[in-house]
């Protein structure tokens, strides 16, 4: 069921009769769609001379909004109405599709997949014939040909010409980016903007700089941006550091136990009188071997106790005492004590 737009009304003398003819135009619409999807009487609108069409309310869940309008006229000193057409139309409230545009003007930049065709029309005003007739050139001809870009069956026209330097120029490539306005730089000075051959070179060029927005893209001779190849920064000599040395704070340095104890036992016999400040400078060699010998000593007994007092594996043979442990005597302690006070 193709819906059909409402025609504008016409001004014309309004027919009683056609007008009147309420039930018949409502089961012509019963017959064409079925009771149950006709509602109540919308009201109708005149045609034309004795050509009126009355609406109805669609109930169809799928055509919310729609109505049906039912077309019926009157031959002239009749006294019935004949039924022109049954349709289905929208209303105010309908939901109704877009109108229709050829696919040509549908298609818009961007649109063009791999594999798409787009093809060109015939009358297209942006290219116009090459009239470069290459039959039967020998090669070498043809090569410049090729290489000067002739032989085409159409080259881009005037109009293409005009409407490409308006597209460019007035596009992200342009003077008016907000990147080129940031700048003082401008392409037509920047080693990396290459001119193209072409009319088109008076205003634009390709970029070939990988680190600048424009990379491989055409841009205008008053584009610019900062990586331009004359922003050149000029870096200072920094001079070399030197030492820096902390007078805010301290670190704290451990002093071996062995020279720990050399110190003390100097300290303990010039306070004692022991051995004469004079003569501490002479006998300090002395002092400091009788001392070493002693914490070796001391430290030898202290690892022993600690051996002893790990528990033993059971592939070894249980000791009950340190002397089956070390088979050596241990002295009491008494004895250490007696030993470090005559030695102190």
């Amino acid at each position: 069921m193709t819906p059909v737009k409402t025609p504008e009304p016409v001004r014309a003398k309004s027919d009683a009769i056609s007008v009147g003819a309420i039930e018949p135009a409502r089961e012509a619409a019963i017959v064409e769609a079925g009771a149950a999807q006709v509602g109540e009487y919308l009201g109708h609108s005149v045609e034309g001379e004795r050509l009126v069409t009355h609406y109805f309310a669609s109930t169809h869940p799928g055509y919310r909004g729609w109505r049906w309008a039912v077309t019926l006229t009157r031959a002239s000193r009749a006294k019935t109405v004949t039924i022109n057409e049954v349709v289905m139309l929208p209303g105010d409230e309908a939901i109704v599709g877009p109108a229709w545009v050829p696919w040509s003007e549908r298609v818009q930049p961007g649109d063009l997949r791999p594999g798409d065709l787009f093809p060109t029309l015939p009358e297209d005003p942006r290219l116009e014939p090459g009239y470069t007739d290459t039959t039967g050139a020998p090669d070498e001809v043809l090569a410049v040909i090729d290489e000067l870009g002739l032989g085409r069956e159409r080259v881009l026209s005037p109009v293409g010409r005009e409407e490409a330097a308006d597209r460019w120029y007035a596009g992200d490539f342009g003077p008016a980016s907000a990147i080129a306005q940031a700048v003082p730089y401008k392409c037509f000075a920047c080693g990396y903007w290459i001119r193209l051959n072409d009319s088109l070179g008076q205003a634009f060029g390709a970029c070939t700089n990988e680190m600048a927005p424009g990379d491989g893209r055409i841009v205008s001779y008053d584009y610019g941006c900062g990586a331009h190849s004359d922003a050149v920064i000029e870096a200072p000599d920094h001079p070399s550091t030197e030492h820096a040395f902390d007078t805010t704070g301290y670190d704290e340095m451990a002093i071996p136990r062995g020279e720990a104890k050399t110190e003390q036992a100097k300290t303990e016999q010039v306070e004692t009188g022991q051995v004469e400040a004079g003569h501490v400078g002479a006998d300090s060699e002395r002092v400091e071997d009788v001392v070493q010998a002693e914490v070796q000593e001391a430290d030898a007994v202290q690892a022993e106790v600690e051996a002893a007092a790990e528990p033993p594996s059971d592939d070894e043979v249980q000791a009950t005492t340190a002397e089956e442990i070390f088979d050596i005597p241990l002295p009491t302690a008494a004895e250490i004590e007696a030993e470090a006070s005559a030695n102190y």
